[in-house]
Protein backbone atom coordinates (compact mmCIF):
# COMPACT_ATOMS: atom_id res chain seq x y z
CA UNK A 1 0.00 0.00 0.00
CA UNK A 2 1.48 3.88 -1.13
CA UNK A 3 1.42 6.46 1.53
CA UNK A 4 -1.51 8.52 0.93
CA UNK A 5 -0.82 12.51 0.10
CA UNK A 6 -3.27 15.04 0.87
CA UNK A 7 -4.68 15.63 -2.50
CA UNK A 8 -5.96 11.84 -1.71
CA UNK A 9 -7.20 12.52 1.85
CA UNK A 10 -11.00 14.18 1.22
CA UNK A 11 -12.83 15.93 3.63
CA UNK A 12 -15.96 14.40 4.68
CA UNK A 13 -18.67 16.11 6.80
CA UNK A 14 -18.58 19.72 8.18
CA UNK A 15 -19.72 22.04 11.08
CA UNK A 16 -18.98 19.64 13.58
CA UNK A 17 -16.55 20.80 16.84
CA UNK A 18 -13.79 18.53 17.95
CA UNK A 19 -15.00 14.97 16.53
CA UNK A 20 -11.89 13.23 18.79
CA UNK A 21 -13.67 9.94 18.27
CA UNK A 22 -15.25 7.59 15.16
CA UNK A 23 -16.99 4.80 15.29
CA UNK A 24 -19.77 2.84 13.27
CA UNK A 25 -22.94 1.35 14.69
CA UNK A 26 -24.23 -2.12 14.17
CA UNK A 27 -25.87 -0.64 11.46
CA UNK A 28 -23.13 0.49 9.72
CA UNK A 29 -24.09 4.50 10.54
CA UNK A 30 -21.39 6.74 11.22
CA UNK A 31 -21.02 8.53 13.99
CA UNK A 32 -18.08 11.21 15.60
CA UNK A 33 -17.85 12.30 19.30
CA UNK A 34 -18.88 16.25 19.40
CA UNK A 35 -17.48 18.89 21.67
CA UNK A 36 -20.91 20.50 21.61
CA UNK A 37 -21.72 18.00 24.20
CA UNK A 38 -22.91 15.11 22.54
CA UNK A 39 -22.60 12.77 19.26
CA UNK A 40 -23.10 13.30 15.55
CA UNK A 41 -24.82 10.98 13.61
CA UNK A 42 -23.26 11.75 9.59
CA UNK A 43 -25.51 10.51 6.54
CA UNK A 44 -23.62 9.01 3.52
CA UNK A 45 -23.60 12.30 1.92
CA UNK A 46 -22.07 14.08 4.64
CA UNK A 47 -24.79 15.43 6.35
CA UNK A 48 -24.70 15.77 10.46
CA UNK A 49 -27.13 15.37 13.10
CA UNK A 50 -26.47 16.28 16.51
CA UNK A 51 -27.67 14.67 19.86
CA UNK A 52 -27.08 16.68 21.93
CA UNK A 53 -26.80 15.72 25.80
CA UNK A 54 -29.26 17.69 28.30
CA UNK A 55 -27.94 19.34 31.71
CA UNK A 56 -27.70 16.74 34.50
CA UNK A 57 -27.08 17.33 38.29
CA UNK A 58 -24.42 14.20 38.09
CA UNK A 59 -22.00 16.93 36.35
CA UNK A 60 -20.71 20.17 37.86
CA UNK A 61 -19.31 21.05 34.53
CA UNK A 62 -20.06 20.57 30.59
CA UNK A 63 -19.69 16.89 29.41
CA UNK A 64 -16.75 16.23 26.36
CA UNK A 65 -17.15 13.20 25.08
CA UNK A 66 -14.32 11.81 24.04
CA UNK A 67 -14.02 8.23 22.90
CA UNK A 68 -18.04 6.87 22.21
CA UNK A 69 -19.43 3.60 21.43
CA UNK A 70 -22.99 3.47 19.61
CA UNK A 71 -25.28 0.61 21.62
CA UNK A 72 -27.46 -1.35 19.46
CA UNK A 73 -30.22 0.23 21.21
CA UNK A 74 -29.88 3.44 19.23
CA UNK A 75 -27.96 4.95 22.89
CA UNK A 76 -24.42 6.19 23.05
CA UNK A 77 -22.05 5.09 25.40
CA UNK A 78 -19.57 8.33 26.32
CA UNK A 79 -16.48 8.99 27.85
CA UNK A 80 -16.62 11.96 29.59
CA UNK A 81 -13.29 13.83 29.20
CA UNK A 82 -13.57 16.65 31.74
CA UNK A 83 -11.46 19.00 33.56
CA UNK A 84 -11.61 17.17 37.24
CA UNK A 85 -14.51 14.38 36.61
CA UNK A 86 -14.69 11.45 34.72
CA UNK A 87 -16.97 8.85 33.99
CA UNK A 88 -18.79 6.64 31.38
CA UNK A 89 -22.11 8.00 30.59
CA UNK A 90 -25.47 6.96 28.59
CA UNK A 91 -26.80 9.59 26.17
CA UNK A 92 -30.51 8.59 24.72
CA UNK A 93 -31.45 10.42 20.97
CA UNK A 94 -33.96 12.46 22.80
CA UNK A 95 -30.99 14.08 24.96
CA UNK A 96 -31.35 12.41 28.29
CA UNK A 97 -27.81 11.55 29.90
CA UNK A 98 -27.70 8.60 32.62
CA UNK A 99 -24.65 8.21 34.66
CA UNK A 100 -23.15 4.43 33.88
CA UNK A 101 -20.18 4.04 35.57
CA UNK A 102 -18.72 6.96 38.20
CA UNK A 103 -17.00 4.56 39.94
CA UNK A 104 -15.19 1.50 40.21
CA UNK A 105 -13.40 -0.20 43.12
CA UNK A 106 -14.20 2.39 45.63
CA UNK A 107 -12.58 5.06 43.75
CA UNK A 108 -14.22 8.02 41.59
CA UNK A 109 -13.07 7.80 37.68
CA UNK A 110 -11.01 10.71 36.97
CA UNK A 111 -11.63 12.10 33.49
CA UNK A 112 -12.19 9.39 31.16
CA UNK A 113 -10.58 8.75 27.83
CA UNK A 114 -12.12 5.80 25.94
CA UNK A 115 -15.21 3.24 25.77
CA UNK A 116 -15.90 0.31 23.79
CA UNK A 117 -17.69 -2.77 23.79
CA UNK A 118 -15.72 -5.85 22.46
CA UNK A 119 -17.69 -9.13 20.73
CA UNK A 120 -19.05 -10.52 23.56
CA UNK A 121 -20.60 -7.46 25.16
CA UNK A 122 -17.93 -6.46 27.36
CA UNK A 123 -17.49 -2.84 28.19
CA UNK A 124 -13.80 -1.68 28.35
CA UNK A 125 -12.71 1.61 29.10
CA UNK A 126 -9.81 3.71 29.57
CA UNK A 127 -8.78 6.57 32.23
CA UNK A 128 -5.35 8.28 31.20
CA UNK A 129 -4.08 9.24 33.90
CA UNK A 130 -5.38 9.70 37.96
CA UNK A 131 -3.53 13.27 38.35
CA UNK A 132 -5.66 16.16 37.75
CA UNK A 133 -4.99 18.51 35.51
CA UNK A 134 -3.99 15.88 33.39
CA UNK A 135 -1.24 18.08 31.86
CA UNK A 136 0.82 17.21 35.22
CA UNK A 137 1.36 13.80 33.40
CA UNK A 138 2.34 14.65 29.88
CA UNK A 139 5.27 13.31 30.69
CA UNK A 140 8.22 10.20 29.81
CA UNK A 141 7.16 9.08 33.50
CA UNK A 142 3.79 9.11 33.47
CA UNK A 143 2.19 5.34 35.05
CA UNK A 144 -1.21 5.87 36.46
CA UNK A 145 -3.72 5.09 33.64
CA UNK A 146 -5.70 2.08 33.95
CA UNK A 147 -8.09 0.30 32.41
CA UNK A 148 -11.92 -0.73 33.43
CA UNK A 149 -13.90 -3.91 32.44
CA UNK A 150 -17.64 -4.95 33.28
CA UNK A 151 -18.65 -8.07 31.91
CA UNK A 152 -21.60 -8.29 33.87
CA UNK A 153 -20.60 -9.53 36.92
CA UNK A 154 -19.32 -5.92 37.77
CA UNK A 155 -16.73 -3.05 37.05
CA UNK A 156 -13.65 -3.68 38.04
CA UNK A 157 -10.00 -2.25 37.12
CA UNK A 158 -7.93 -4.87 35.26
CA UNK A 159 -4.87 -3.33 34.68
CA UNK A 160 -3.29 -0.31 36.10
CA UNK A 161 0.24 1.35 36.02
CA UNK A 162 -0.19 2.17 32.40
CA UNK A 163 1.72 5.05 30.59
CA UNK A 164 -1.07 7.62 29.64
CA UNK A 165 -3.78 4.92 28.26
CA UNK A 166 -5.71 5.94 25.13
CA UNK A 167 -7.78 4.35 22.63
CA UNK A 168 -7.94 0.29 23.06
CA UNK A 169 -9.03 -2.71 21.07
CA UNK A 170 -10.07 -5.80 21.26
CA UNK A 171 -8.06 -8.25 18.81
CA UNK A 172 -10.11 -9.78 16.10
CA UNK A 173 -9.59 -12.93 17.45
CA UNK A 174 -10.24 -12.25 20.88
CA UNK A 175 -7.71 -13.36 22.64
CA UNK A 176 -6.03 -10.02 23.06
CA UNK A 177 -6.59 -6.31 24.37
CA UNK A 178 -4.43 -3.82 22.52
CA UNK A 179 -4.18 -0.59 24.44
CA UNK A 180 -2.22 2.61 23.10
CA UNK A 181 0.23 4.30 25.83
CA UNK A 182 0.40 7.82 24.44
CA UNK A 183 3.32 9.63 26.29
CA UNK A 184 5.25 6.14 26.21
CA UNK A 185 4.66 5.99 22.67
CA UNK A 186 4.57 2.44 21.84
CA UNK A 187 1.30 0.09 21.57
CA UNK A 188 0.81 -2.76 23.66
CA UNK A 189 -1.48 -5.88 24.30
CA UNK A 190 -2.42 -7.89 26.99
CA UNK A 191 -3.70 -11.49 26.79
CA UNK A 192 -7.77 -11.53 27.53
CA UNK A 193 -7.77 -14.20 30.54
CA UNK A 194 -10.56 -16.52 31.15
CA UNK A 195 -11.72 -14.51 34.01
CA UNK A 196 -12.08 -11.57 31.99
CA UNK A 197 -9.01 -10.25 33.65
CA UNK A 198 -5.69 -9.26 31.49
CA UNK A 199 -2.36 -10.96 31.73
CA UNK A 200 1.08 -9.14 31.28
CA UNK A 201 1.54 -6.75 28.68
CA UNK A 202 3.96 -6.77 25.77
CA UNK A 203 5.41 -4.23 23.35
CA UNK A 204 3.56 -4.54 19.57
CA UNK A 205 4.93 -1.24 18.56
CA UNK A 206 7.60 1.13 19.76
CA UNK A 207 6.76 4.24 17.45
CA UNK A 208 9.09 7.02 16.50
CA UNK A 209 10.48 10.76 17.70
CA UNK A 210 6.78 12.99 17.24
CA UNK A 211 4.20 10.28 17.09
CA UNK A 212 2.23 10.00 20.39
CA UNK A 213 0.06 7.32 19.27
CA UNK A 214 -3.79 8.45 20.17
CA UNK A 215 -6.82 5.81 17.98
CA UNK A 216 -6.39 2.76 16.50
CA UNK A 217 -8.42 0.07 15.15
CA UNK A 218 -8.37 -2.78 12.85
CA UNK A 219 -9.53 -3.08 9.56
CA UNK A 220 -11.34 -6.19 8.04
CA UNK A 221 -8.46 -7.84 7.03
CA UNK A 222 -6.38 -7.92 10.59
CA UNK A 223 -4.50 -5.29 9.83
CA UNK A 224 -3.46 -2.43 13.27
CA UNK A 225 -4.40 0.56 12.40
CA UNK A 226 -2.71 3.42 15.17
CA UNK A 227 -3.51 7.07 14.69
CA UNK A 228 -0.68 9.47 15.71
CA UNK A 229 -1.64 13.30 17.00
CA UNK A 230 1.13 15.97 16.83
CA UNK A 231 2.35 13.98 13.64
CA UNK A 232 -0.84 13.63 12.43
CA UNK A 233 0.24 9.78 10.97
CA UNK A 234 -1.37 6.81 10.56
CA UNK A 235 0.62 3.23 10.97
CA UNK A 236 -0.45 0.22 9.40
CA UNK A 237 0.89 -2.84 11.79
CA UNK A 238 0.65 -6.04 9.35
CA UNK A 239 -0.51 -9.63 11.53
CA UNK A 240 3.26 -10.09 11.12
CA UNK A 241 4.63 -7.05 13.00
CA UNK A 242 5.18 -5.28 10.09
CA UNK A 243 5.31 -1.28 9.67
CA UNK A 244 3.76 1.16 7.02
CA UNK A 245 3.16 4.86 7.06
CA UNK A 246 0.08 5.40 4.97
CA UNK A 247 0.00 9.06 6.54
CA UNK A 248 2.24 11.84 7.41
CA UNK A 249 1.63 15.04 7.20
CA UNK A 250 3.46 17.08 10.27
CA UNK A 251 4.65 20.45 10.94
CA UNK A 252 8.12 19.97 11.26
CA UNK A 253 8.98 23.14 12.79
CA UNK A 254 5.81 22.39 15.59
CA UNK A 255 6.64 19.06 15.87
CA UNK A 256 10.54 19.52 16.88
CA UNK A 257 9.70 21.81 19.67
CA UNK A 258 6.88 19.59 21.28
CA UNK A 259 9.39 16.70 21.05
CA UNK A 260 12.00 18.66 22.64
CA UNK A 261 9.33 19.79 25.69
CA UNK A 262 8.64 16.16 25.62
CA UNK A 263 12.04 14.93 26.24
CA UNK A 264 12.65 17.55 28.99
CA UNK A 265 9.44 16.99 31.03
CA UNK A 266 8.42 20.85 29.71
CA UNK A 267 5.10 19.39 27.63
CA UNK A 268 2.11 21.24 28.49
CA UNK A 269 -1.61 21.40 27.74
CA UNK A 270 -0.58 24.44 25.31
CA UNK A 271 1.05 22.17 23.46
CA UNK A 272 -1.89 20.06 23.31
CA UNK A 273 -3.84 22.30 22.08
CA UNK A 274 -2.66 23.15 18.58
CA UNK A 275 -1.53 21.29 16.14
CA UNK A 276 0.76 23.85 14.08
CA UNK A 277 -0.05 24.09 10.54
CA UNK A 278 -1.05 20.85 9.62
CA UNK A 279 -3.84 20.61 7.21
CA UNK A 280 -5.00 17.42 9.31
CA UNK A 281 -5.50 19.17 12.76
CA UNK A 282 -3.95 16.67 15.33
CA UNK A 283 -5.97 13.45 13.69
CA UNK A 284 -6.89 11.08 16.65
CA UNK A 285 -8.70 8.13 15.59
CA UNK A 286 -9.63 5.85 12.17
CA UNK A 287 -12.97 3.91 11.48
CA UNK A 288 -13.38 1.71 8.39
CA UNK A 289 -16.59 1.75 6.83
CA UNK A 290 -18.05 -1.87 6.99
CA UNK A 291 -19.15 -2.51 3.17
CA UNK A 292 -16.33 -0.83 1.38
CA UNK A 293 -12.70 0.27 1.92
CA UNK A 294 -12.99 3.92 2.97
CA UNK A 295 -11.57 5.04 6.50
CA UNK A 296 -12.83 7.96 7.96
CA UNK A 297 -10.82 9.92 10.44
CA UNK A 298 -11.42 12.05 13.28
CA UNK A 299 -9.33 14.84 14.92
CA UNK A 300 -9.32 17.12 18.03
CA UNK A 301 -8.64 20.53 16.34
CA UNK A 302 -10.76 20.01 13.40
CA UNK A 303 -14.31 20.44 12.58
CA UNK A 304 -15.05 17.78 10.14
CA UNK A 305 -14.52 14.52 9.16
CA UNK A 306 -11.08 13.15 7.13
CA UNK A 307 -11.87 10.02 4.40
CA UNK A 308 -9.50 8.04 2.08
CA UNK A 309 -9.40 4.75 0.23
CA UNK A 310 -6.88 1.93 2.73
CA UNK A 311 -6.78 -0.39 -0.03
Amino acid sequence: MNRRTLGEIATFSSGLQRPECVRFGSDGTLYASDGRGGVSMIDEAGCSHLFKAGLTAELTEPLLPNGIHPERDGSFLIAHLGQFEGGIFRLLRDGELQPYLRSVDGMDLPPTNYVTRDANGRMWATVSTKLRPRSLDYRKSADTGFIVMDDGRGPRVVADGLRYTNECAVSPDGRWLYVNETFAKRTIRMPILGNGGLGPSEIVIELQSGEFPDGLAFDATGNLWIVCIFANSVVKVSPEGVRTTIISEPDEAYVADLESAYESDELTATHMASSGASPLKNISSIAFRPDNKIAFLGSLQGDRLLTFDWT
